[in-house]
């Protein structure tokens, strides 16, 4: 392309004298370009999240969940199926069976309308084995105690309060030997869970935990529980001791076929594995959907040129009669599309970041660990698809501008 100053000069000036036109025509880059950054970035973001969650339960965890799963997917349950496969009894069978597990929690969630005396909060309630304490990460009481192992296999009307729950209820007052009503059932507060933050994409003080079978026969009304947590001595081989636990569950639930299982157990690295790839794909297909409205910004840039060769008729004849070639008004035309693009894509990229900022900061504000994370690969994406962007559909309007015979384009009307 060869490029000369009154050539620059001129498109320089043809984008001043529309500037209204020139932003809108450069729009549909701007918001393409940005949202294929801030779809990669939040994409990132997920994939930190994800694994700080995940590490932060513990790398000497094993999860175990209701219903069979793929190698790589997520089990059913957490598919929005209600499985009810997994029982109490389990959790206390791989406690005795597998010597290289130290505990077994279990649980069971449900949702609770939680009062003292005028005060009322909606969360949830948590139903525990004794031995919660001694698997979950980070879990500690403030004030009081929490459940022992003799109230969580009896029903007890006892309950643990979390942070939140006791300052909805209670502000700055202890909540301690209070009765408070958990879906019109008294129980008696006996502690205070210390602030805990989100752990495991749920906020662990915005509960209240209760004995495990409790929460089975007097508020739910079950057999089954909703999952556990297996914890693993020091030292251990984690893939074994998972296969001894899938060993134990089988002669559990009677089966023979492994392809039979009817229940889901993984370490904390596959559960990770399982949600990078589910997150992966959505974040690769969401990209994709942004890359088409670069496509569609690509047309817009496109029409508008050809509007514009249409308007610049009579001044592409001028042009040509008082000798500028072909090559000329071509690279004219061109150089006008490539800036277009060329500043969209600029302004796409520092919105795409700006954005992304805002969306981890607010992901953090929500108490999630989000990292920022703008990849050079997405900075490169954005700029290979300006590029191609600009030549691709700006070659079409300088061809057929530079084609127009200078008699037949000086009678233009």
């Amino acid at each position: 392309m060869r490029l000369d100053l009154r050539t620059y000069t001129g498109t320089i000036q043809a984008l001043k004298r529309n500037k209204m036109r020139s932003f809108l025509t450069s729009l549909g880059i701007i918001i393409g370009i940005s949202a294929v950054i801030i779809i990669m970035s939040v994409g990132s973001g997920a994939h930190s999240l994800i694994a700080n969650e995940i590490q932060g339960i513990g790398s000497d965890l094993i999860g175990v969940l209701p219903g069979a799963s793929e190698d790589d997917g997520p089990p059913a349950s957490l598919m929005g199926i209600n499985i009810t496969t997994l029982t109490l009894d389990d959790a206390q069978a791989i406690e005795r069976n597998v010597e290289e597990v130290t505990n077994a929690t279990a649980y069971v969630r449900g949702s609770a309308t939680v009062s003292w005396q005028n005060k009322v909060d909606d969360t949830s309630f948590v139903g525990v084995t004794g031995n919660y304490m001694d698997v979950e990460s980070g879990a500690e009481v403030e004030s009081g105690r929490f459940l022992t192992e003799d109230e969580s296999n009896s029903i007890t009307k006892v309950a643990v309060l979390g942070s939140s729950v006791s300052r909805e209820l209670f502000g700055s007052m202890s909540p301690i030997d209070q009765r408070i009503k958990i879906n019109k059932e008294s129980f008696r507060v006996i502690g205070l869970m210390k602030e805990r933050g989100s752990a495991s994409f749920q906020d662990q003080d915005d509960q209240i935990f209760i004995s495990v079978t409790t929460a089975q026969k007097l508020m739910l009304g079950i057999n089954h529980i909703s999952m556990m947590r297996v914890k693993v001595s020091e030292g251990s081989d984690i893939e074994f001791v998972r296969e001894k636990v899938k060993s134990v569950l089988r002669e559990q639930h009677d089966i023979d076929d492994p392809a039979e299982d009817d229940f889901t157990v993984r370490s904390s690295e596959e559960s990770l594995e399982a949600l990078e790839s589910v997150t992966g794909a959505l974040n690769y297909f969401l990209a994709m959907v942004a890359a088409i409205s670069l496509l569609v910004g690509g047309i817009g840039i496109m029409n508008i040129m050809l509007v514009s060769v249409t308007e610049s008729t009579k001044e592409i004849g001028l042009r040509k009669a008082v000798g500028a070639t072909s090559l000329d008004i071509s690279n004219h035309f061109l150089i006008q599309t490539i800036i277009l693009t060329s500043l969209g894509g600029l302004v796409g990229i520092i919105l795409g970041v700006f954005v992304s900022f805002i969306i981890s900061l607010i992901v953090n504000y929500l108490g999630y660990s989000w990292d920022f994370v703008i990849s050079a690969t997405s900075i490169i994406i954005a700029v290979v698809f300006t590029i191609i962007v600009g030549l691709s559909f700006g070659w079409y309007p300088a061809r057929k501008a530079a084609k127009l015979h200078p008699i037949e384009a000086l009678r233009y009307e």
